[in-house]
């Protein structure tokens, strides 16, 4: 049994002289990130105000893919009328270039509302999510979850990579 003892004394006292892990939220945790929400403020604001230079700035790479995913009811619909439809498919075309290009090109006032924001970074890296509704000419076309990964640069935080569901209202 000493012996078993001095094996594990070591041990004991080493992690003693260990910080403990607070149960508290880090003073970085607890903050507001005013940093992140202004991306997000002007990730709204591009939008409607249709500023492609902007909404570009936003990411790390402006071509790279968004993934969506259909919700069940919304799937649903569309296999009605495609049955070829899947939940989650991959198009390369989906992605914050192609994106704003149809704000910019169409006749019709754009806008995306988020509520429910929820932010969890460190220093240099986030995700946010919250669930959003996007707009045309003021009627809903489609509503989900939308979360984001960021990394922060030299150039402040950007959006490395998207992905949001997509729930349509029944009538569509």
């Amino acid at each position: 049994m000493k012996a078993i003892a001095r094996c594990f004394l070591p041990l004991m006292l080493a992690a003693t002289a260990l910080p403990a892990f607070a149960a508290e939220p880090t003073a970085a945790a607890q903050l507001d990130h005013p940093e992140i929400r202004a991306v997000i403020e002007s990730f709204r604001t591009s939008i409607i105000e249709r500023d492609k230079p902007r909404f570009l700035a936003l990411f790390v790479q402006p071509d790279l893919p968004w993934q969506s995913v259909l919700g069940d009811s919304s799937l649903a619909q569309l296999k009605a009328r495609r049955p070829e439809a899947v939940k989650a498919r991959y198009k390369p075309d989906n992605n914050p270039t192609a994106f704003i290009d149809s704000i910019v090109k169409s006749e019709k006032r754009s806008e995306e509302t988020f509520d429910n924001i929820r932010i969890d970074a460190d220093a240099d890296v986030a995700a946010v999510s919250f669930d959003y509704a996007f707009l045309s000419d003021g009627k809903e076309t489609n509503r989900g979850q939308e979360s984001w990964l960021l990394v922060r640069t030299e150039d402040g935080w950007k959006i490395t990579t998207l992905a949001y569901s997509i729930n349509v209202p029944a009538a569509q």
